[in-house]
């Protein structure tokens, strides 16, 4: 099996974006299957074209994207994309799409074919915390997890997507006025529940 794995590059004004840092750490292989690792622009629709450029070239059976959630302490494992995005903050590329649908054809939301539960499990008897969100925003991470879905439906009916958050670094920061998790501790908890999503 080929899975591949995305993270988003440094938005908002931050030097550092944990997402692309914890999915580059991670092992060439998981269990005996390929780990494809892949940066993505934090760009509204760029993101999308970039990572389905990448399903074309790897062919791969599933897609994890990876994202920071500040403010989070924990991974946690998304269960549904929404079909909506807020233009109100400007992406890297200082412009942000209208407010509204997605995909003006699109489900109003799309639940995730990866097993949260399991996922959530593994990794917490890794020693890492996790749970299950049910929201994962309306910028740019719902936005490429929602075009993934979208994807799927209309053009790879048989590839599995879904998406994991995970906190700030504890570099990114200040006055301890958010919760954070080491480099190494990311690393270890995605690779638990990245593991758990394939041998399922």
């Amino acid at each position: 099996m080929k899975i591949l794995i995305t993270g988003f590059d440094p938005f908002g004004g931050e030097k550092i974006n944990p997402a692309i840092e914890a999915v580059k750490k991670l092992p060439d292989e998981i269990d005996g299957h390929q780990i494809i690792k892949l940066e993505v622009p934090t760009i509204f629709y760029e993101s999308a074209r970039v990572v389905k450029n990448a399903i074309e070239k790897y062919q791969p059976d599933m897609v994890i994207n990876v994202g920071q959630a500040g403010g989070r302490a924990a991974i946690t494992p998304e269960r549904i994309a929404i079909n909506f995005q807020s233009g109100s903050t400007p992406d890297n590329s200082g412009k942000g799409p209208k407010e509204g649908k997605i995909e003006a054809d699109g489900a109003d939301g799309y639940f995730t074919q990866l097993p949260i539960k399991k996922m959530v499990t593994a990794t917490r008897k890794a020693g890492v915390p996790s749970e299950i969100s049910n929201s994962a925003g309306n910028y740019v991470c719902n936005h490429l997890f929602y075009e993934l879905q979208y994807m799927r439906v209309h053009e790879f009916p048989n590839l599995k997507t879904g998406f994991i958050h995970i906190p700030f670094l504890p570099s990114q920061v200040k006055n301890g006025r958010h919760p954070s998790m080491s480099l190494s501790y990311m690393v270890k908890g995605l690779t638990a529940s990245i593991k758990a999503a394939v041998d399922a």
